[in-house]
């Protein structure tokens, strides 16, 4: 015998719950009907998967290793049934899409009409999270494909290129980077360096890009005396700079966007070979969502560009 989908549902939904009671709500069974489930399926296995506790549910070593496999095998039915219901209508119906904090709320503006219109059937969810629990959702099957920006270690993954984001210099109004066209990363050194905080790829991007050491886990840069901020998103950033607590790194999408047009900071193209991010459209290796995936990348390439604002 073998396990059925729905066995594999419900251990799923148990690790996810850790609780009986949840995961039954969760997959709208009675109690007792997931727990003959997951019974029946200790049985076909030959081994339990999981311990009860007092305080919950935890997973024996097979119970985890059986999950692993599980949340494989669902995103693969799940990935059948949609691509029979989607064949020969690409785009249509729900389509699960991840997108990153400092792209989402520059980019989807202008791509979120373009879609409605050329795709008038797709039921487009969308979810703004960290690149890397975008793409623990990508693998376990919880999204069908994800914007995020390269570089990042991309095992398990196929991407298709959106467009190449440009990383600008930021500083206060009256800074000294004022008086010149473009500037040498070099020059930043010694200036307190305002970063988005950990877990915002942005954040290394930006080093990486302009040649600046990666910071220590303790939060100080090693660019300057002073230990660093940390901002938790782009609108703050862009505060922190205009209110003269340092420098930092703005991707162009956002600028162009208007992220500063009231605040009193200069902005100003770095003279480096490589300040750049490459935006992107990934989804799993071996997904039946990979045309789709290659499709909404094309689509947001052709794109108008928007109108720069102007740069302080």
């Amino acid at each position: 015998m073998l396990p059925t989908l729905r066995q594999l549902q419900y251990l799923k939904l148990l690790s996810e719950h850790g609780s009986f009671s949840r995961a039954a709500e969760a997959c709208h069974v009675t109690q007792p009907t997931l727990s003959a489930g997951i019974q029946e399926l200790e049985k076909i296995l030959g081994a339990p998967v999981v311990d009860r506790a007092r305080s919950g549910v935890i997973l024996t070593a097979a119970g985890q290793e059986a999950v692993r496999r599980a949340e494989a095998i669902l995103a693969q039915a799940e990935d059948l049934v949609q691509a029979a219901r989607g064949a020969g209508q690409p785009l249509a119906g729900r389509f699960r899409l991840g997108v990153i904090p400092t792209v989402a709320p520059y980019l989807l503006p202008r791509a979120l009409p373009v879609l409605r219109d050329r795709f008038p059937k797709l039921r487009l969810y969308l979810r703004e999270d960290l690149t890397h629990r975008l793409i623990a959702s990508l693998k376990s099957g919880a999204l069908d494909a994800a914007l995020i920006a390269l570089p990042y270690d991309m095992t398990g993954l196929d991407w298709a290129h959106v467009e190449d984001d440009e990383l600008l210099a930021a500083a206060p109004a009256n800074h000294r980077m004022a008086a010149f066209e473009r500037v040498d990363p070099e020059s930043l050194r010694g200036d307190d360096m305002i970063l988005l905080e950990d877990g915002h790829c942005l954040r290394d991007h930006a080093l990486a890009a302009c040649g600046l050491e990666p910071p220590p886990r303790h939060g100080g840069m090693g660019i300057g005396e002073e230990e660093s901020f940390a901002a938790t998103s782009l609108p703050t950033l862009v505060q922190m700079i205009g209110s003269g607590l340092g420098v930092s790194f703005l991707p162009s999408m956002a600028v162009a966007a208007g992220l500063t047009q009231n605040a009193p900071v200069t902005i100003r193209p770095l003279d480096s070979a490589h300040s750049s991010r490459e935006i992107v459209v990934a989804w799993r290796n071996g997904s039946s969502r990979s045309a789709e995936g290659r499709l909404l990348a094309q689509t947001l390439r052709d794109l108008p560009p928007a109108a720069l604002s102007s740069r302080h």
